[in-house]
């Protein structure tokens, strides 16, 4: 039997009483992704945020293990990591303390070096020091990557996570998923570009009466 970390059913959105979707229904377990598809402005983003407590749904519900459909929880960060369009980096800190000011946040300790070495597997070494605002777009995705690298969140959901990055980082960000699932977390993420993760896992196009589980 599968061991789910969410599952959601019947969820609709609207925006600006515009209905984005309907009758979404899906479910991931440990060890497996669910790669989210669909044009721009079709509410990838809205269901991500939807998932994750911190949008309502217009109907439907989500449910976490230990959790009562009557009362829909928003996971800490220490079930679940949201990484979302706005990466949330502080401009003025370098990269090694936006790490180490985001564990704070979470609850977490998390020394300079430990930051540093987070930043390096990101092919981020060189930039570990440099405050934020003198980075690439494409380089700043990867500081918001090498955040996940210290976060002890079975569930990971991720908006576009490949956005800006060269052909390298691209490699350096799959392979990072790909070994997250291997060691039994969860990956819900949406992405224009093919991921090529492997094991267990869905994907869809997101519209009315999507069903995933």
């Amino acid at each position: 039997m599968a061991s789910w970390v969410l599952t959601a059913t019947d969820l609709a959105c609207q925006k600006a009483q515009r209905t984005l979707f309907e009758g979404v229904s899906l479910a991931v377990s440990a060890g497996s992704w669910l790669h989210i598809e669909g044009s721009n402005g079709c509410g990838k983003t809205s269901l991500l945020r939807i998932l994750c407590g911190l949008s309502p749904a217009a109907r439907g519900q989500v449910v976490w293990p230990g959790s009562s459909p009557a009362t829909p929880p928003r996971p800490d960060r220490s079930v679940l990591h949201y990484m979302g369009h706005a990466l949330g980096l502080k401009p003025d800190l370098s990269a090694s303390e936006n790490l180490c000011l985001d564990a704070q946040v979470s609850g977490l300790r998390l020394s300079l070096a430990q930051a540093v070495q987070a930043l390096t597997a990101q092919g981020l070494k060189s930039r570990a020091h440099l405050p934020v605002r003198v980075l690439s777009q494409g380089q700043r995705q990867g500081v918001a990557l090498a955040r996940l690298r210290t976060s002890p969140a079975q569930l990971w959901v991720l908006d576009e996570p490949l956005v800006g990055l060269d052909a390298q980082a691209t490699d350096t960000a799959r392979a990072l998923l790909q070994s997250h699932v291997d060691a039994g977390g969860a990956l819900i993420m949406t992405s224009h570009h093919d991921v090529g993760l492997q094991g267990p896992g869905s994907r869809f196009q997101l519209g009315a009466g999507a069903s995933v589980a």
